[in-house]
């Protein structure tokens, strides 16, 4: 009895073996993939009020937020000068650690409000006290304010010529996504912000916001009252209490 399946397999095997390798054609132009990030960081300041020097303007600061805080109100005081190059700079990378150390205490509502206002100068903790809180919108699951959620609150310093403490309104907001009406609804906040603080007690009016110049060697002197480390040289008042720094 003939095998006629082996003989047609056979001949299959060999027709394949003998035909000629096929060639993938390349194509003009390779297909991809867009992959973009877009971040967008934006905030305003108010004119500087300000206050009587003493540690009752330090202790009102966060009664200041009180009626248009969302969450609770905390108080970011200025860094002392082993933190002197923290910033929130992934790219500098032992920077970025040095302000993960120095925040990672707290909240993520506070460390986001640090990251946009610090990246927009806004803030600068060589010499600010920052009071701050959620003041409109939402957060994420991660406990973090969305891109149109707006944070901020009141920033202080001493003013070096007079020892007086110097407070501003400061919001901000930003991340992924489209700005919308933000910018209308940061406007209104700030404006209700200072009106809180020109109603303190302390309050001697508006006045122009001339904030400290940091030296570059940020080589300050240790205040005598407190023991906070100065962030800059020619500092006369310590950023932290306010007292007038001693000098040998």
């Amino acid at each position: 009895m003939p095998l006629e399946f082996l003989k047609r397999r056979g001949s299959g095997e060999t027709e394949a073996a003998s035909a000629p390798p096929s060639t993938t054609v390349l194509p003009e132009e390779a297909v991809a993939q867009d992959h973009l990030l877009k971040l967008y960081y934006a905030g305003k300041s108010s004119e500087g009020v300000r206050l009587k020097a003493g540690p009752a303007a330090i202790a009102e600061l966060p009664s200041m937020l009180v009626g248009l805080a969302r969450s609770e109100i905390e108080v970011v005081e200025p860094l002392p000068i082993e933190f002197s190059q923290a910033t929130p700079n992934i790219v500098s990378p032992s920077e970025a650690m040095q302000w993960l150390n120095a925040h990672h205490v707290h909240s993520p509502i506070t460390r986001h409000a640090l990251v946009v206002l610090e990246s927009i100068d806004a803030v600068d903790l060589a010499f600010d006290t920052f009071v701050c809180s959620l003041l409109e919108g939402e957060v994420d699951t991660s406990g973090y304010p969305e891109y149109n959620a707006i944070v901020g609150g009141v920033a202080a310093h001493w003013d070096e010529a007079t020892g007086d403490m110097i407070c501003r309104a400061v919001v901000g907001w930003g991340g992924k996504g489209v700005r919308g009406d933000t910018d209308r609804l940061g406007a209104k906040i700030l404006g209700g912000i200072l009106s809180n603080i020109l109603a303190s007690q302390h309050a001697l009016g508006l006045t122009k916001t001339e904030r400290p110049v940091p030296a570059a060697g940020r080589g300050g002197l240790v205040c005598a009252h407190c023991g906070f480390a100065s962030g800059h040289e020619r500092a006369f008042y310590c950023p932290k209490c306010g007292m007038r720094l001693l000098r040998g």
